[in-house]
């Protein structure tokens, strides 16, 4: 279960977090731990997630547009939906993720680990998935016009009916 006073901090608006985060620099190497959380529909645009524990976390519909996600944990997690336009994800950990039609335009997914995750409809347009582990991942009919796979470990990725056109690779 998440952490209630950093949930209570979160919930208090991106000002609020983000300073805390300054503020606390231990917490970075700790990781806020929000786990299994339930932040369907969250305005989380901007936040400082930086290392978060986000395991299993209900951020359906969540706006995560230009959020600092770089190593967070979102294992499992269900973001059916999100709007992670513009999301910095270097590093991040979305195995078994629920992906799907969420928006990850210009993300930058570069090394992370996407194997398992269901990807299908997500729109990864002008994303950055330079060496980003899709080994399993489930891809069919997502949008990759113009993404940057250059070094992208597709392994056994599931690729039927996505749109790859001017993706480097």
């Amino acid at each position: 279960m998440a952490n209630q006073k950093e949930l209570a901090l979160l919930s208090a608006g991106k000002t609020i977090w983000n300073t805390w985060r300054r503020e606390h620099a231990e917490i970075q190497a700790l990781e806020p731990d929000l786990h299994d959380a339930n932040l369907r529909g969250a305005d989380l645009q901007g936040f400082d997630l930086l290392h978060a524990d986000l395991t299993g976390a209900n951020l359906q519909e969540a706006d995560l547009r230009g959020a600092d996600l770089r190593e967070a944990d979102l294992r499992n997690a269900d973001l059916r939906g999100a709007n992670l336009s513009d999301a910095i994800l270097l590093k991040a950990h979305l195995r078994y993720a629920d992906l799907r039609d969420a928006r990850l335009c210009r993300a930058i997914l570069r090394e992370a680990d996407l194997s398992k995750a269901d990807l299908r409809g997500a729109d990864l347009e002008g994303a950055m998935l330079g060496k980003a582990n899709f080994d399993g991942t489930h891809l069919s009919y997502g949008e990759t016009d113009g993404a940057n796979q250059e070094g992208a470990m597709l392994g056994k990725a599931n690729i039927d009916g996505a749109h790859l056109k001017e993706a480097l690779r």
